[in-house]
């Protein structure tokens, strides 16, 4: 997910520089979206304490 969210931010940074405002806001909503669900997702798994299965 931050990996996305990143994509996203330098997208979002490349279209603010060439002037395309509406791609920059869309991008940048998107990196929003998806930081929040990826630390959200993170805290879950750090609360409910999910490790991967011992072999």
């Amino acid at each position: 997910m931050f990996g996305w969210a990143v994509t996203f931010l330098i997208i979002a940074i490349i279209a603010g520089i060439f002037g395309f405002a509406g791609v920059a806001g869309t991008a940048a909503w998107v990196a929003r979206i998806l930081f929040v669900v990826g630390l959200v997702a993170f805290l879950v798994m750090l609360v409910t304490g999910r490790r991967p299965p011992v072999a």
